[in-house]
This record gives structure tokens, sequence and C-alpha cells, in this order.
């Protein structure tokens, strides 16, 4: 101390100012050890985002290993899930139990399936998919297990899943697959209004289907009163289908489908060209020849082109009805068109040139055919045959 006093005076440095260089340099000194120190000995906190990513990691690594388990020994399933997950320290994922319950349907080993559902209703923290529920519905459906299907539905909130119009569509589907699942589908619609889901369009589109599988026209009819009255928007496809079942129907008169109709169109049915093609084969099929020629004017009045099919439908009906004429004008109004007959077209007018005994005409048309490159068939041959005998009452097969 006394020789930097002494060498503060020699040098004229004030004594404070030497002090004060020396006290600074200890204390820099100090703080860079502490940071130091801190440093290398301080535990930092792992950003969220790396415990996330860690945890994934471990999951992936936990499904490999029960794939593994899977492939190589598929017994004891839960229990290989619920180990693997535990040897890497992290917990069982939604898609490792929708693994198991696949491997099992696939394995036939759909018993165990209970004991899984068991466990993930026990025993795990997530919000079970809506997606694992509607296929094991739809598993014990395709097995007409329906009492096990409607639990599963009822059960969805016991799995942390809120159940939606999807899994309620999927359990009304299976059950409308025959007709004793069919009586119990009001009494699940009447516990599924306390789990607050409202029916959709998608949902009266399945009933709609399963009536007219069942030949219930008139039903699925008063189902769309319903709809409309509640202001449901109804597909094209429902008015479509259920026409077709009134058309296949063979126990109702021609009036009354054509009334029905009517109806459709109230509830805002347009016909497609289909439809009408469906229309015009009832009439022929009811031997309603005015009918299915007046039917062929609206088709072309809504803007459809009718196809070689339609017009011999209609030439057939009209033949069958004794109206020669009308005939001969679909058939030429058809080539107007700029479409080539078929071979059935060609057999049908072939039929009523029989009935009129045009022996000469039904010569033309025969030479007409394979002039344009339309080979005659057997029902040709037949035809010109009857034409031959004189005959107005051949039997002519299709």
């Amino acid at each position: 101390m006394l020789k930097s006093l002494a060498h503060c005076i020699r040098t004229q440095i004030p004594i404070s100012v030497t002090f004060f260089f020396r006290s600074s340099s200890s204390s820099s000194y100090r703080s860079k050890y502490h940071n130091y120190h801190l440093r290398k000995r301080r535990k930092w906190p792992h950003p969220v985002y790396k415990a996330r990513w860690h945890e994934k990691l471990s999951q992936q690594h936990a499904m490999q290993a029960l794939r593994h388990q899977a492939s190589s020994s598929p017994i004891n399933l839960l229990s290989s899930l619920v180990e693997s997950f535990a040897l890497y320290n992290c917990d069982p994922t939604p898609n490792s139990y929708h693994f198991v319950i696949k491997t099992l349907i696939k394995t036939s080993q759909s018993h165990h399936i209970s004991s899984v559902l068991n466990h993930l209703e026990k025993f795990e923290q997530f919000e079970t998919p809506e997606s694992i529920l509607i296929d094991l519905i739809e598993f014990h459906g395709v097995r007409n297990e329906f009492q096990k299907a409607i639990e599963i539905f009822f059960r969805s909130p016991n799995f942390r899943c809120t159940p939606t119009v999807d899994s309620l569509n999927c359990l009304i589907s299976v059950l409308c697959t025959r007709k004793e699942g069919l009586e119990i589908v009001p009494q699940v619609l009447l516990k599924s209004r306390l789990m607050n889901i409202r029916l959709e369009e998608s949902s009266f589109a399945i009933f709609i289907r399963a009536l007219c599988r069942y030949r219930k026209p008139k039903s699925a009819i008063g189902l769309l009163h319903h709809m409309f009255d509640h202001n449901f928007d109804i597909d094209g496809r429902s008015f479509s289908l259920i026409l077709l079942t009134l058309c296949q129907q063979n126990d109702l008169e021609c009036d009354e489908v054509m009334g029905l109709l009517e109806e459709l169109k109230k509830l805002g049915f347009r016909l497609d060209r289909t439809d009408w093609g469906n229309v015009i084969r009832f009439l022929v099929k009811k031997k309603k020849g005015v009918e299915s020629l007046e039917a062929l004017s609206k088709m072309k009045l809504d803007g459809f082109k009718p196809d070689v099919i339609c017009y011999t439908m209609v030439m057939d009906a009209v033949i069958s009805a004794g109206d020669y004429e009308s005939a001969d004008q679909v058939f030429d109004e058809m080539l107007v068109m700029g479409l080539d007959p078929d071979i059935n077209t060609y057999n049908v007018y072939m039929i009523g040139l029989c009935k009129q005994n045009k022996f000469d005409d039904g010569i033309k048309l025969l030479s007409s055919m394979e002039e344009l490159g339309c080979k005659p068939n057997m029902i040709s041959y037949n035809a010109l045959l009857c034409l031959i005998m004189g005959s107005t009452d051949c039997w002519i097969s299709n």
C-alpha cells in the first residue's frame, strides 16, 4: 500500500482515482465469474415446442413397436398397446386404439373389442374421434348386430366423444338394411333427441332410400311432405328414386302414378332425361300409347332431347294401340332429329308393318337395314315370316 501511495505521489495521480480503478477491476472479475457459473450450472427449462416434439416422436416409436408386434403375433393386442407406449414413457393415441380395433376385426378377434373399449373408457383421457365409433357401428351392422351398434352410439359420451349427425346417420343406415332394424329406428330417434342431435337432409335421404327399397313409395312421399313443411332442402335424387319406385310398382294404376307424379312436381320436382325415360317406360308397360306420346312431347318441352330408346318405346306403345300413323310420325321424327335407329327400333317398326299386312314395305325395310349396316336378327325374320304367312298374331320373342 505504501509503495502504491508513493507511486501515486510520484506520478501525481489522485489516491481516490487509484482506489476506484482497483475496486472496479475486482467487481468486474466477480461479475464475470458469477455469470460463468450460472451458464454452466443453471438448468434452463425446455421450450414447450421441444417437449411436444419429443412426446410426438416417442408416440411414433411406440406405434412402430405396436405395429411390429401386431404383424408378428396379433394376440393380446391391448396388452401390447399399453406396454409399447409405457416403454417409451408416453400416452396412447387415438390412432393406436383405432389400429388395434381394425386389426382385431381383420384377424377375426372381434370378441376382444369390448375389452379394448372398456379400457378406452376407463383409463384414457383424450377425446375419442367419432370416426372410430362409426367404424364400429358399421362393423356390427354388417354382422346384423343391431343392439351392439345401438349401444356403441349411446355410449359415445363415455368415450369423451360428442356424437353428431354423422354417427346417427351411420346407425340409421345400418338399421334400415333389414325390416326388423327399421322397426327400431323410431325409438333410436326419440332417444337421440336427448343428445341434441338434429336430423338433416342426409338423414331423410337415408329413410327415403330405405322406404323405396321396401317398395313403400307412398310413405316416402309423405316424408317429402314433412321435409317441405319444415323447410328442408330436398335432393333431386330422392325425387328420382321415388319416381323410379312408383314406375316399377305393378299394383299401381296408371292414373294413380301420374297423380303422384303431379304431387311430386308441386313439391319442387323437375324431371330430367332419365326420369322422363322411366315415365315413358311405365306408360308403355301399361299399354298407354297416347299417354306415352304425350310424355314424349312434354320431355321435349322441358328441353330434353329424347334418345333412340325413348323413341323406340313410344313407337312400340302406339303400334300396340293400333295407331300406325303416329308410329310413322315418331319414326320420321327420330330420323329428322339425327338419330340412327338400332336393331330394336327396326324390329318394332317391322312388327307394325306385320300388323298392317304391308309385305312390300317389310321387304324394303329389311333391305334398308342391311344397307345401313344394321344386320337383321331372328326377331326381324320372324316378323317378315308373319307377313308372308299373312298372320298378325305371330308370337315374336324378344
